[in-house]
This record gives C-alpha cells, structure tokens and sequence, in this order.
C-alpha cells in the first residue's frame, strides 16, 4: 500500500522535482529585514515560531492544542467553508463555474475545533477550512504568548484552521509570513510572471477573495493546462513542520497543501505602500472590461499609454510637473487617493447605460 504523502507526491510531480525554497535559521528581525525581503524571493524560517506555547500544545498532541486554543475563544461565531467528501479537501469552482463546490455555515472556534478532533479518525471526511479570522477579535489574548519576532505588534496575526485540504495557488496583495502552529503543510510557490502558466479562474468571484488557479496541483490535468509544466520549472516547495514559518513576497502565487486532520496556521500581512481598501487589482478588472474590446492596434497604444504612466518604464511621467500638483501627475496624499477613486466611481456610474 502506497503512503498517502508519497501517492501525492508521485501524481502531483509525476518525477519532476521541485526547487526547494530557500531556507534560513535562526533568522533575526536585522536578517529579515536587511536580507530576506530584499532579496525578494520566499524564504523558509525554520523553527521561527517553536517556542510559541500554542505551537508547544501542538507538538504535545491534537487535543492539546484544541485545548489551548479553546481557553482564548471568546465565544464570537465566524464562517466556516464545507464541502462534501467528495471535492477531496480542494476548495474550488462548481464544474460549469458558475458558483462554488462548497457552503458555509456560522460556528464558533470552539465548536469547530471540537468537530474537526472528532473528525480525525474519518477516512473520508468533510472539507471544513475557517479562513483569515482577525485574531484580535475571536482570541484577543493570543499575541501576549505568541508574538511574531520579525513584525511590529500592530500588524495583526490571522488564523487558518482546517483539516485535510488543497488551497488552489493564489496570490496576495501584501507581505505574508505565514507560521505552522498545528499540523504539516505543504507550500508551492511560482513568481508572478508565471500568471499565463497558471490558468487562472473568473476574478469577479472568487471562491476566497483571491484570483486562484484552476489547476489542481496534487494531480494536474496537463491535457487540459499543458502550460502549467512550464510553471512547474519557475516552482519552489517546500514542507513545513510546527514552528516553522515562510516568508512569501507581494503577488506570488502560492498553493497551500494542509497534509494533517488538524492544522492551523497563523499569518500576518502588511504592505506600507498600498492601504488595505486600495486594491489594485480592482484596476485590473476596469482595464480588462474597457480594454479587452479594443482593436489590436488600439491596445497597442494604449499598452505604452499604461507603460509610461501607470507603470512608469520611462521614469516619473510627471517629472516636469510642480512636485505639488493635486493630479495623478503628481503626488496625490492617501486621503487625496480616496477623493479621486470616490470621483471615478461616480463618474463610471454616472456613465452606465448612457
């Protein structure tokens, strides 16, 4: 009988090794700061988190770490996502896409906890994931114990619990270092520019916030997504035990394998440039619906249009300008930003169906 890890190993890779992603120990808040993330590249920090005493309760026992954190729930109900037995732990789309393969229901952390211990022994359970829950609001007392060496306290931790499951490969809009406290996971990282590769799902609703993947990373389907072997050739993995943490930089796609019963996972994200409410990828979707329908010859202009002043491959495009100007030309404050996105909104909805 075949490993069920090495089963998955065997049909996700079919013999093709992955990088691994460069590791470091003993990693400092200087090493992170002045190495790690100018490198910009994902980093593995072993052992970063194993002095935290919920990742202690984990490496004790399943129920011990149920335990702990049961002790900091404060009673607040959060969603959580289910799916059957049947979608294999693999959050995704419905097979014609046009909705999910999954529900959600409303539980404690408690709760869910307790269920996800009494599902432990199942063969074939349901797909339970409770995903980015704010810490300060369901457990505020867990950062006094459990402090990320590497952050300032203000950027708020955020949990992932579930059992068995596939995260499709997505990205982020922030810095993440994501910790193990329970459970072993599997990450699978591919830069940015391997979004053609990828195959990416519809981007007006997601399944997680989060353009993903279609591809299934355990098993790929390379009749349907031959491109995604070339994605595979820019890919790094790596598995992490409790107390171990990666560092994954902002907009690398990154698919999260939970290969345990019972894993959670703390993450902390940041971006000093882009506030939370600016997404850019809401630019993005705005630029694909107007752009899309376009001449050849049309989007050709337009793209050096968008290389030379969104992107600026030319150098500040406003560099003649008075410094001061109240324009996109020149330097808008963050409060002047949300003036300016407020106006387009009007204006774009002002021009609907006329």
């Amino acid at each position: 009988m075949i490993l069920p890890d090495l089963l998955t190993f065997i049909l996700r890779h079919r013999g093709e090794a992955l990088k691994k992603i460069k590791e470091w120990r003993d990693a400092d808040r200087a090493v992170f700061e002045n190495e790690i993330v100018p490198a910009k590249q994902p980093a593995v920090l072993r052992g970063l988190l194993r002095d935290w005493p919920a990742v202690q309760a984990a490496l004790e026992s399943q129920e011990s770490v149920v335990d702990y954190f049961k002790r900091l729930d404060t009673g607040g109900t959060v969603s959580a996502m289910v799916g059957s037995p049947e979608i294999d732990g693999r959050f995704s789309y419905s097979d014609d896409f046009q909705g999910f393969n999954f529900g959600s229901e409303n539980v404690s952390i408690s709760k869910a906890l307790d269920t996800l211990l009494s599902l432990a022994e199942a063969a074939q359970p349901p797909a339970i994931a409770l995903q980015a829950l704010h810490v300060p609001s369901i457990m505020p007392s867990f950062h006094e114990d459990n402090a990320m060496p590497l952050l300032d306290d203000d950027i708020a931790p955020r949990v992932w619990i579930g059992n068995r499951l596939m995260i499709a490969a997505h990205f982020d809009n922030n810095y993440n270092v994501a910790g193990v406290v329970s459970g072993r996971r599997r990450f699978t990282v591919f830069p940015p520019e391997q979004v053609a590769n990828l195959y990416i799902g519809p981007l007006l609703r997601t399944p997680g916030g989060s353009p993903i993947s279609c591809v299934d990373l355990r098993a790929p389907d390379y009749t349907k997504y031959p491109r995604f072997r070339e994605a595979l050739e820019s890919a790094q993995e790596a598995l992490l035990e409790p107390g171990d943490a990666v560092y994954i930089p902002v907009l690398w796609w990154h698919g999260v394998e939970s290969l345990d019963p019972l894993n959670i996972l703390v993450n902390y994200w940041w971006n000093e440039g882009v506030p939370a409410h600016h997404k850019p990828i809401l630019s993005l979707v705005h630029a694909m619906a107007i752009m899309s329908g376009l001449p050849a010859d049309q989007r050709d202009v337009w793209r050096t249009f968008f290389e030379h002043f969104a992107f600026q491959a030319d150098g500040d495009p406003g560099e003649h300008l008075p410094s001061d100007l109240p324009d996109v030309m020149g330097k808008l404050s963050s409060a002047d930003k949300d003036k300016l996105i407020a106006y387009l909104a009007e204006r774009l909805k002002s021009q609907v169906g006329s």
